[in-house]
């Protein structure tokens, strides 16, 4: 009894028979491999490095959203902060220290960083406030006035006797 073989566009045959489990990680690997050749053919060379995004809390209150982003060993020059409509956008640079000796391990992110939070149509983005303390960059957003909740003053009637 023969076994099927799946057969590629060019001919050729696969050395595993249909229905053989693959491990899907290493069809990942594969694929992403292959993108990466892509990728490296058609612009020449390595890939530009993609922007990372920092961590990030984003906070309502009933007058404003607070954006607050890790930014540790960020200097405040190196960052800029653009609100465009109902986008914020939070991009910047850590850059690579000058070392002495041999660095053994490094887990720190180094390069350009990007945050971007879409607001909802409420925001006024002409008063946009930034503050850096403590390696924390804290973004407030003020509400405009439309979009602030309203406390409702509830009345009592008196009831009619027509009942």
């Amino acid at each position: 009894m023969t076994l099927p073989v799946r057969s590629h566009r060019s001919g050729g045959t696969t050395e595993r028979p249909l229905g053989w489990a693959r491990n899907p990680l290493m069809e990942f690997d594969e694929l992403l491999n292959q993108m990466s050749g892509l990728l490296e053919s058609t612009v020449g060379g390595a890939a530009p490095a993609a922007a990372w995004a920092p961590l990030a809390d984003v906070t309502e209150t009933d007058d404003a959203f607070e954006v607050e982003i890790e930014l540790p060993g960020v200097e405040s020059k190196d960052i800029d902060v653009e609100a465009n409509g109902q986008e914020l956008v939070v991009t910047g640079e850590i850059k690579e220290k000058e070392r002495k000796g041999v660095l053994r391990r490094g887990t720190r992110r180094t390069g350009a960083f990007e945050y971007r939070l879409r607001l909802p149509g409420e925001v006024d983005a002409e008063k946009v406030t930034a503050e850096m303390s403590a390696g924390v960059l804290t973004v407030t957003v003020p509400k405009t006035e439309v979009a602030k909740p309203r406390h409702i003053q509830i009345t009592e009637s008196s009831e009619s006797g027509g009942r």
